[in-house]
């Protein structure tokens, strides 16, 4: 069933007579898009819409293959190289299960023997630049994490996060307090790991929790928000945190 999406993509990119945007994209340009995706993808999880979900998989399987012509275009792999490197690395990890071996070996090692076939060797590397900021920092302290760099409990985390607060109080010209503030959301991060919280989906619903509430204080305060006190908008707003 790939073959005619596989076909789609060959026409618009056909050098001749291939859609002009399409024909002339790169590597760079359809990234963008490919994030959007699978956060659509995602939301429509999210949001239990199984009908939207059909919908964004497919514009998701549209960018890889999209991707992946790009690069067969420049001579580098084709899709038929991607579906065979994803079910290589399948069954490797999996050997357990694809294997005549019933012992399968930890996670970190069969990550750290990959690591040193592609010749990285840091625990940090392989953490995608591109993540969001809250997941990569999740992604970075929990590498840190399996090889010791850690604290042992909550508690040093919790005062290395005030520490923070007070050097951001502190902080006296804005490179500073750049600096400061980024080292506050980091040991936020950390706080949140050392809880088993994940910091990115909780700041996801801290911030869909206020956009109700900010909707229902929109909805019926007296008054255009503006033309409103701090005062009268707190009253208005504990009223919708009571209903929320």
């Amino acid at each position: 069933m790939i073959e005619p999406l596989l076909n789609i993509m060959r026409q618009l990119r056909d050098p001749e007579t291939g859609c002009e945007w399409d024909k002339v994209q790169t590597f760079e340009s359809v990234a963008p898009y490919t994030i959007e995706e699978a956060y659509e993808v995602a939301d429509a999880i999210q949001r239990q819409d199984l009908v939207g979900l059909k919908d964004e998989l497919g514009d998701l399987l549209l960018q890889v293959v999209f991707h992946s012509q790009i690069a067969s275009d420049d001579g580098h792999f084709s899709f038929t190289d991607v579906v065979s490197a994803i079910c290589e690395k399948m069954t490797r990890r999996h050997p357990h299960i694809f294997s005549e071996t019933k012992e399968s070996p930890g996670w970190e090692q069969l990550k750290a023997a990959e690591r040193a076939e592609t010749g990285k060797s840091s625990a940090l590397d392989g953490v995608a630049l591109a993540l969001p900021a809250l997941l990569r920092a999740q992604k970075i302290q929990k590498r840190a994490s399996r090889v010791g760099f850690d604290w042992p409990d909550k508690a040093p985390v919790k005062a290395k996060l005030l520490e923070e607060l007070q050097e951001v109080e502190e902080a006296i010209n804005q490179a500073d307090i750049h600096e400061e503030i980024g080292d506050l959301l980091f040991s936020a991060v950390n706080l949140s790991r050392h809880y088993g919280v994940d910091a990115e989906q909780a700041l996801m619903d801290a911030t869909r929790k206020f956009s109700i509430r900010f909707n229902k204080v929109e909805e019926t305060s007296p008054r255009h928000m503006k033309e409103m006190s701090i005062d009268e908008l707190e009253i208005e707003w504990q009223k919708a945190k009571s209903t929320t």
